[in-house]
């Protein structure tokens, strides 16, 4: 039986996202298992990445080898999957007939992904592909997508979710962009912008001009809207939210002290945030729509970089009240606040996966910077990369990757990177120049804010 669901898709065509489409899929078809192709991937335990072909894909010109291409840059990227070599492939197999599984198991393939790209009669775009079980020669899932012809790299991006979730279990997150600071120019006076590009580094888009100084976005996981600090010359920082479609920006709040650290609520609705009062700084919370602010702690010390657990209830901090930074939870009313980080070195930014299962952190100890993870309670802690300065880790939308940037120290200046939550995968980010303080999108096909 056929399935149709409708996902609202953005436009980026320019600065400022201001149009829409709607890319319709539809469940081809999809032939039960039973022995179904999984992938394991778990701290500890022993992992080779999955043997995988993607055949290009058929029709539309040399579109169809693009959205294929894609579609293997992407796989290969999330270190799970290592797409064959076309030298290997025993045949160029067609979308409508079954591949000859035998060949393909002797190339070395566990999985293979055929597809075609054609359009209809309007002009629109239509995107079909199938995975296969190379090993029991069966058709693991099949969608078909419909859209405007410039978003042809979407459909590439939205297969690649498809296929990585089959196999892995985890949800998607290359149908994704990124935000960040891009900085250029002499270290001594960078120039740092907004930026806004796809997970892979395409389509990178300025936000901000360069003329504020601006730090640490954060996107909302409900809406189109992106929080951030900004800084004109001689002014006080204050906390900003720009949304990605109309280009709208307001400033949150009007307090008379400096603002920073913000961070939205999983319903988009409210930001927590740092306001510094004379030597210290405490953690508030405002409600978007009515402006109301509630005080959340009230201590001596700096407490900043609030970020709420998925389900809202509770948020993690960092505080210096015990005489160093360290990481503390509380209720998202401010009570039964508690320090959770007992390791060596100082912790901070604090960031809750949007599973709900760890916690993200910086650490600073002798030596450098690294970015570790801890389970709500503080306990697990496991350290997944350490380098001489790394900081700001921000979680790609299925709890598996964490986002952060690196700068190797000298006259250079600071590249994004991503890393597993096993450690074993770190890959580098494309960016036009130097880069930090990234945020990482919802799946664009799920949020419709």
């Amino acid at each position: 039986m056929e399935i149709t669901k409708a996902m609202s898709v953005r436009s980026i065509d320019r600065v400022i996202f201001t149009a829409f489409c709607f890319l319709f899929a539809l469940v081809v078809s999809t032939i039960p298992s039973q022995a179904q192709l999984q992938l394991r991937i778990s701290p500890g335990s022993q992992f080779q990445p999955m043997p995988i072909a993607i055949a290009d894909f058929q029709g539309e010109g040399d579109l169809g080898q693009q959205v294929s291409g894609i579609i293997a840059k992407n796989l290969q990227r999330s270190g799970y999957f290592t797409p064959l070599d076309k030298s290997r492939f025993p045949e160029r197999p067609a979308f409508d007939a079954a591949p000859r599984f035998e060949a393909w198991k002797l190339a070395g393939a566990q999985a293979l992904v055929t597809g075609r790209v054609t359009r209809d009669p309007s002009g629109r775009l239509k995107a079909e592909f199938r995975l296969w079980d190379v090993e029991t020669g069966q058709q693991l899932t099949g969608q078909q997508y419909a859209t405007d012809p410039n978003f042809w790299r979407r459909i590439g991006h939205i297969i690649s979710d498809a296929v990585y979730t089959k196999i892995t279990g985890f949800g998607g997150f290359f149908d994704t962009r990124m935000v960040f600071v891009d900085e250029s120019g002499p270290k001594e006076n960078r120039r740092k912008r907004l930026a806004i590009m796809d997970q892979d580094g395409a389509n990178v888009r300025f936000l901000t001009q360069g003329d504020n100084l601006v730090v640490t976005p954060r996107y909302s996981p409900a809406t189109q809207d992106i929080t951030y600090m900004s800084q004109a010359d001689g002014q006080q920082p204050r906390v900003q939210v720009i949304n990605l479609e109309t280009g709208a920006r307001q400033v949150v709040g009007n307090f008379p002290d400096m603002t920073s650290s913000p961070r939205f609520s999983p319903d988009g609705r409210r930001i927590v945030m740092s306001l510094q009062q004379g030597g210290n700084a405490n953690i508030f919370m405002m409600d978007l729509n009515s402006r109301a602010t509630t005080r959340l702690t009230s201590t001596a010390a700096i407490d900043t970089s609030p970020s709420f657990s998925p389900d809202g209830k509770e948020i993690v901090f960092e505080s210096d009240r015990g005489g160093q930074q360290q990481v503390y939870a509380m209720a998202a009313d401010g009570s039964n606040q508690r320090r959770i980080s007992f390791g060596d070195g100082s912790y901070s930014q604090p960031a809750w996966s949007p599973r709900g299962d760890y916690i993200a952190f910086t650490k600073r100890r002798a030596g450098g910077f690294s970015i570790g993870i801890m389970k709500p309670d503080g306990s697990g802690e496991r350290i997944l990369t350490e380098g001489f300065h790394n900081e700001s880790p921000t979680w790609a939308p299925n709890g598996q990757y964490i986002l952060f940037f690196r700068d190797p120290g000298g006259q250079s200046g600071g590249k994004l990177y991503m890393v597993d939550i096993t450690g074993r995968v770190e890959q580098p980010i494309q960016t036009p120049s130097f880069a930090s303080d990234p945020t990482w999108s919802p799946l664009l096909s799920e949020n419709r804010g």
